[in-house]
């Protein structure tokens, strides 16, 4: 095998020697592709595969986009390939998919619902074909029910009876499903979902009527009894109904409300009571209208109405006269033959007459219109009622006080809203409700007071506090001013007694002072040894630095004195 590999390498080795430049290029070429060719191909088939929601293209983009919108809440990817197909990950994903796209009616129009369902099938007999069908389509429905979300388990058998040959005495195809939910499941009340199982079942199995097809839980609960639900879908259109006519009363109420408050203030409206009657039935209305030819439409801008028109056009006349005089005579033929003349005119044979007749006939063609329209739903009655309080103004005298009552409580005036102003506030809540009085409705504006007992009872507190507060304020800043006036006496008395007892203390240390130096020069002039106390030493110690620093900074000492004033 080593000789073997060693003859073909070297085999290689010499033609490699004998290839020029080009073909070593153009082999490599080669080599390259081949490889890009295969990790191409083990790319593509290692892509994993799509499995479509629906075997059929949808066509219509409308019903694709709400197809791929509906798959996408549900958090799975969709694929929609250029044919049309929605395609999903997995055969489990397209099955639950399937399952919701039947509950919700969004399989596409024209698209057979069956071929959710087709399996190819190898088989011998027709019998083994047929039982291999009918396992294979329980085994699937059973699969597309298991894919819904709140669904646990579901068991679901389907009898197919024999075909018999008169179609009298053919039995009905019939299915029962049995469901076992999930924990925290609404799935047994839910008749959205459970439609969702029926219908998917009816389409699934051909032949199967609405009527035979039961759905129970594992309680044996009839779940797809929805003739027992037709007074629960009465009192649900019922209720939306209402819904519809309160919005709609809503809409109305809070935009007359908000114009009447503009113009006459929130305080003073505040309220409105407004009732809409609907006919919510569905009525087919066939109109039929004849109506004249306009030859000239009215000028516009003219107060007058110009306009001609014709009640009626000719289409066709006709016109016939007969007339009529002298004998008839009729010649009857050879004698003894019986003449051909009708008795009617044997009678008149021979007499003298005259007749004449005139026929005129004229058809006339006029304008004809009919309409057809569905009426659902209409407004029969709008009745609308609103207050509007007048104004109360408080009184005041000529100095511009307010007037109070002897009972403590302020003299008001009340003002009602003029007639004039009613009048407009009507017309405009009927141009805003759309009025029309052939239908029957309502619109009424009063000027009734409001209950403010309470309010004025509150201002008049409030003023009265006010008045006390005023009051209270007046005497505190009297006593405050007393009280600053008699500090200011009082400390103007205290400055002038302290300056007083100072200049009496002065007075009396200037006398002691004189004598005390009177003392000393007398014992001096007498020669009399003096001795001085070192208090009166340190005395006059201060007193000489005080006299030597006034004669050495003569302006800081009187900078000091007109301090010491100034305090004073």
């Amino acid at each position: 095998m080593n000789d073997v590999l060693k003859n073909i390498g070297g085999h290689i080795k010499s033609l490699w020697g004998k290839w020029s430049v080009l073909q070593r290029i153009i082999l490599m070429g080669i080599v390259v592709v081949v490889i890009i060719g295969l990790v191409a191909l083990f790319g593509v088939s290692s892509t994993p595969s799509l499995v479509p929601v629906i075997d059929r293209p949808i066509t219509d983009q409308t019903a694709l986009d709400r197809i791929v919108l509906r798959i996408n809440q549900e958090g799975v990817r969709t694929t929609v390939s250029s044919m049309g197909l929605v395609q999903v990950q997995d055969e489990n994903t397209a099955r639950r998919m399937r399952g919701i796209l039947i509950r919700e009616d969004l399989i596409p129009k024209g698209i057979d619902p069956w071929a959710i369902f087709d399996k190819e099938r190898w088989t011998i007999t027709d019998f083994e074909r047929n039982v291999n069908f009918r396992r294979a389509q329980t085994q699937m429905i059973v699969d597309h029910i298991k894919a819904i979300d709140d669904v646990d388990d579901a068991n679901v058998s389907i009898v197919f009876p024999e075909r018999e040959l008169f179609k009298n005495d053919q039995n009905p195809v019939t299915a029962s499903v049995v469901i076992i939910p999930k924990p925290g499941s609404d799935i047994t009340t839910n008749r959205k979902k459970i439609e969702g199982i029926h219908k998917l079942l009816k389409y699934a199995i051909e032949g199967l009527k609405d009527e035979n097809i039961l759905i129970t839980d594992n309680y044996g609960m009839h779940l797809n009894d929805f003739t027992g639900l037709a007074e629960l879908d009465r009192l649900n259109i019922i209720d939306r109904e209402n819904k519809l006519i309160q919005s709609q009363e809503a809409k109305y109420r809070v935009l007359i409300l908000q114009t009447l408050q503009a113009i006459f203030s929130s305080d003073r409206v505040r309220d409105l009571n407004i009732k809409i009657d609907m006919d919510m039935s569905k009525k087919a209305v066939d109109t039929e209208e004849y109506f004249p030819f306009t030859l000239k439409p009215r000028t516009p801008g003219l107060p007058y109405d110009d306009s001609e028109l014709l009640p009626s056009v000719p289409r066709s006349r006709s016109e016939s006269s007969t007339k009529w005089e002298g004998t008839g005579y009729n010649p009857e033929g050879p004698a003894g033959v019986e003449g051909q003349t009708p008795p009617a005119f044997k009678d008149m044979s021979n007499l003298y007459g005259r007749m004449t007749q005139d026929t005129f006939t004229q058809n006339e063609e006029i304008n004809r219109r009919k309409i057809q329209e569905d009426r659902s739903p209409q407004i029969d009655r709008v009745t609308v009622s609103v207050n509007i309080d007048g104004k109360w103004e408080k009184k005041y005298d000529e100095k511009g006080k307010l007037i109070i009552q002897p009972n403590g409580f302020i003299d008001r005036e009340y003002s009602p809203v003029p007639v004039e102003q009613l009048r407009a506030a009507t017309s405009l809540i009927q141009d805003a409700i759309g009025y029309n009085a052939s239908r029957g409705d309502s619109v009424t504006v009063q000027n009734i007071p409001f209950d403010r007992s309470k309010e004025h009872r509150e201002e008049d507190a409030a003023e009265l506090r006010k008045k006390q507060v005023q009051t209270t304020m007046i005497v505190f800043f009297s006593g405050l001013a007393l009280l600053l006036v008699a500090f200011v006496i009082f400390r103007v008395i205290a400055r002038e007694m302290e300056r007083r007892r100072r200049l009496a203390e002065e007075e009396r240390a200037r006398r002691e002072q004189a004598l005390r130096e009177s003392a000393m020069l007398e014992a001096e002039q007498e020669g009399v040894d003096v001795s001085i106390s070192v208090e009166e030493r340190s005395r006059m110690e201060l007193m000489e630095s005080v006299v030597n620093l006034a004669k050495e900074h003569p302006e800081d000492c009187a900078q000091l004195i007109r301090t010491w004033l100034l305090e004073e």
